[in-house]
């Protein structure tokens, strides 16, 4: 195989609300974190072991919006995308480096409001997953963003 692969796909529960930033000419970018759980027994102390792994998410212009609207901290989602590392300058003139994943489709698979409606957790719910929108976006060839 010659070709590479750089794809992700994650299901997790955001850690905070999308926060939009909005363009010149009127593209935007939703920001937000993604929460996702790994869950293990100590063979040595038959403890169980919990870690988080937070991963920074990025959609742009219309799948940001529908994000923004829709999505709230809490919500259970799969999203689908590439990872990307990005450096830039910060204002005390330090290098910083940030590693995103850049969504290209998403599914909301539970919302928190879906959650507080039946105060039960909607899991393994095959027939709200098969009535759930996905969408897909399309990244820009080019990335010039200054943050």
């Amino acid at each position: 195989m010659n070709g590479t692969l750089n794809k992700v796909m994650l299901i997790g529960h955001l850690g905070d609300d999308v926060k939009l930033h909005y363009f010149e000419g009127g593209n935007c970018i939703g920001r937000f974190p993604l929460a996702t759980n790994e869950v293990y027994i100590n063979k040595q102390t038959n403890e169980r072991i919990a870690s988080t792994e937070w991963h920074n998410l990025v959609v742009r212009n219309k799948a940001a919006e529908i994000c923004e609207k829709y999505l709230t901290k809490g919500d259970k989602i799969y999203a689908e995308g590439r990872i990307k590392s990005r450096q830039w300058q910060g204002e005390d003139g330090t290098t910083k480096y940030t590693t995103e994943i850049q969504v290209t489709e998403f599914t909301f698979l539970t919302t928190k409001k879906e959650y507080d409606a039946t105060k039960a957790p909607q899991q393994g719910n095959t027939e709200a997953a098969r009535n759930t929108p996905t969408y897909e976006t399309e990244l820009p060839a080019n990335d010039d963003l200054p943050f």
